[in-house]
């Protein structure tokens, strides 16, 4: 028998942007738009010196302040735009954004202990549980590498959206996505598959 053919695929280098000021003092960020701090443009310049010297299809960020503004280090050096595309952002917080983590475990208990034991459902007040945003972001991704089957491509996003992502490519189950959020300015390398159905 002839074997099935390998579907589509791209090579990912995800991103996390640079360091912010809510990330070093532990505040949820969500789709806050906060700048980065002087640590994430440093670490923003170094990127280019982490990325291999390979040819580099397309830059993508997610629309957010602190992805785009570390995108466009890497712009400069890539000589390629920046394509935004607001399916990369970070998953919407609701009413955790701008809180302190020991906060959020203090005041909301119940969502808290919630998200501990229903990753994929689990939601804060007015914002958006795992399940939705692997949606979205995974979404994105086949797009993306529809736009270029088997090039290298460089993904610029955050903790969460970066991590669906990571999951996903590794052949690892969704729920265990908060423990896969890479660090900040330190680039990682995927093989992403583009699958008929990306719902999670």
């Amino acid at each position: 028998m002839t074997p099935a053919p390998s579907p589509p695929h791209a090579h990912l280098w995800l991103v996390r942007h640079g360091q912010t000021a809510w990330n070093l003092s532990g505040r949820y960020q969500g789709q806050a738009d906060v700048p980065l701090n002087d640590t994430g443009w440093q670490q923003a310049r170094a990127l280019p010196a982490a990325l291999p010297g390979g040819d580099f299809a397309a830059l993508y960020s997610s629309d957010l302040r602190r992805a785009r503004d570390t995108a466009s280090v890497l712009a400069q050096h890539l000589s390629l735009p920046v394509q935004v595309d607001a399916r990369l952002r970070e998953v919407r917080l609701g009413d955790w954004e701008g809180m302190l983590f020991t906060d959020i475990q203090a005041q909301y208990p119940v969502e808290w202990q919630a998200r501990q034991t229903d990753p994929l459902n689990a939601h804060p007040p007015g914002g958006e549980n795992l399940t939705e945003v692997a949606a979205r972001v995974w979404a994105a991704a086949d797009d993306i590498a529809r736009q270029h089957p088997g090039r290298e491509l460089v993904v610029v996003a955050h903790g969460l959206s970066l991590a669906t992502l990571r999951v996903r490519a590794l052949g690892l189950p969704l729920s265990v996505a908060y423990d896969h959020v890479p660090e900040n300015g330190r680039p990682e390398r995927v093989t992403w598959s583009i699958q008929g159905d990306s719902a999670p």
